[in-house]
């Protein structure tokens, strides 16, 4: 049947090969505090400062604050600490990373006539705005006292299974494994492959093995206690190359704008070990591996204006425009167990290449008022606004991606973030600090708590060359279901990210 009807399958359900999940859209929606040293010293705050080539990126008018042109480059040191509990296991892990993450310079042009427009700028910069390099260890006895088997990995493969034909979900005769999992992989999509694995590694029981037509199943991991041992393992950042224009009109306005090429490089693992000593269980041991892969790139603007109230106040406003998105995702899958029929092994050797697809992140506003102390020091804030139930997988008229975006309406919401910097100088030497405050983009406030984070710095200028070194931390808490069918318990994750920023900047 899969092969006789492979064209008129394929074009019936092809929305169903995607294996979009909504926690990607939200990473690729978020951004985080990166940039340049004397930009983390503030915590961010630099919206209606300028001045900055990373606050070029926050507020595209501020490349025009420049009096000369000016580059700068930045090498940071981040240090990721997860403390982990499932159940009940406690377990620490780290991840320590050194990288270059800003690196841009701006070119300024003054005007040689009367016009009131005394000067203009371009610029271009590459700037980091997430890291996703991360690792976590959930180890515990996820115990289960209603008599099911939904804290075990079998119920993973149950739900994918319910409801399919035997035949969609088996391999045909004298058809190896990996042809299997590709051909069904390739007709039926990700869910039918799930009910494969589950199948043929004997996790699963039809009710009647000789009847192709089959569409109950049981399940040959029986209800109770069950240990698991979960790794998570990450790489990869998002970024973006920014190409600026901004111009100064008369004494005191600032107008500027951005054009965002973005990227995305993800990969992921996780590993899940499970084991059960229940009665009636004819599998004891479950192993179970997914990789992720993930390239992307994508557009974005920003318009952004910088007004001078007085010499001392300052007010920023800036406008982000959601980023579009193209993206490409491939996975591979392992799975094996051991109980009464011996050690199966399933690996099926084949990446899943799925259809390219579009992600629409959402868009941002931001204000920022300012205040600086003629030459001695300033102090800066900055509230920016982002409706995450608007992040959009697209097209929209996709089954799937509608479903999708449906979820993702319901769960995220608008998140605030407020941030306040300071800078006091002492002749060649600035002392500098930070905080900042944002709010979960979930409406539970739970699956991803808000985000509390402080920063401090230090600058020495050389003349035309400054050198400024940062600490900053953030702290935030997480409760991640380890997946999303089936399985869904959550390990909670108290996670903390320093990191030592250093930037050499100086004029042209």
């Amino acid at each position: 049947m899969k092969k006789l009807h492979l064209l008129f399958i394929v074009m019936l359900s092809s929305y169903t090969i995607q294996a979009q999940e909504i926690s990607d859209a939200l990473r690729y929606s978020q951004s985080e505090i990166q940039g340049t040293a004397r930009f983390r010293a503030l915590s961010g705050a630099f919206g209606a400062l300028g001045g900055d080539m990373s606050a070029v990126s926050l507020n595209p008018a501020g490349s025009a604050i420049f009096s000369q042109s000016h580059a700068s480059f930045t090498v940071s040191n981040i240090d990721t600490d997860n403390t982990t509990r499932y159940f009940n296991g406690l377990v620490n892990s780290n991840e320590s990373n050194f990288d270059i993450n800003q690196g841009g310079a701006a070119f300024v042009f003054a005007s040689k006539n009367n016009s009131p427009w005394k000067k203009f700028t371009l610029a271009i910069a590459y700037e980091k705005t997430a890291d996703h390099e991360d690792n976590w260890l959930a180890r515990g006895t996820n115990t289960n006292d209603d008599g099911q088997f939904s804290n075990s990995i079998a119920s993973y493969f149950y739900d994918f299974a319910d409801g399919k034909r035997l035949d969609e979900i088996s391999t045909l005769p004298g058809e190896s494994v990996s042809e299997a999992y590709r051909d069904i992989g390739s007709v039926f999509g990700f869910a039918h492959q799930q009910a494969f694995l589950g199948f043929e590694s004997f996790i699963l029981e039809p009710d009647d093995i000789n009847d192709d037509a089959n569409t109950f199943y049981s399940s040959n991991v029986s209800p109770g206690n069950f240990v698991h041992d979960y790794s998570y393992f990450a790489t990869g950042y998002n970024g973006k190359v920014t190409f600026n224009f901004a111009a100064q009109y008369e004494d005191n306005l600032y107008l500027g704008l951005n054009l965002n090429s973005h990227f995305i490089d993800y990969q992921r693992t996780n590993l899940l070990f499970e084991d059960n000593i229940n009665a009636g269980s004819t599998v004891n041991f479950i192993e179970f591996e997914n990789s992720l892969s993930t390239r992307g790139n994508g557009f974005s603007f920003q318009l952004g204006g910088i007004m001078k109230l007085s010499p001392e106040f300052r007010v920023g406003l800036t406008y982000d425009s959601p980023t579009w998105y193209s993206i490409d995702e491939e996975t591979t899958q392992y799975l094996a167990t051991d109980g009464d029929n011996g050690f199966i092994e399933i690996f099926p050797d084949v990446v899943n290449i799925y259809p390219r697809y579009r992600l629409k992140t959402p868009s941002k506003i931001s204000g920022s008022l300012a205040y600086v102390f003629a030459k001695q020091g300033l102090i800066s804030f900055d509230y920016s606004k982002k409706d995450y139930s608007k992040t959009e997988f697209r097209p929209t008229s996709d089954a799937f991606f509608s479903d999708q975006n449906e979820v993702m309406s319901n769960i995220f919401t608008d998140a605030s973030t407020y941030r306040i910097g300071g800078e006091y100088k002492v002749k060649q030497w600035s002392f500098r600090g930070g905080y900042r405050f944002e709010e979960s983009p979930y409406a539970d406030g739970v699956t991803i708590g808000d985000l509390n984070g402080y920063s401090l710095g230090l600058g020495y200028s050389f003349g035309n060359t400054k050198l400024d070194v940062t600490y900053d931390a953030s702290e935030r808490s997480f409760a991640t279901p380890l997946y999303n069918v089936g399985l869904i318990d959550s390990a909670t994750i108290d996670r903390k990210n320093s990191n030592i920023t250093l930037s050499l900047s100086f004029n042209i």
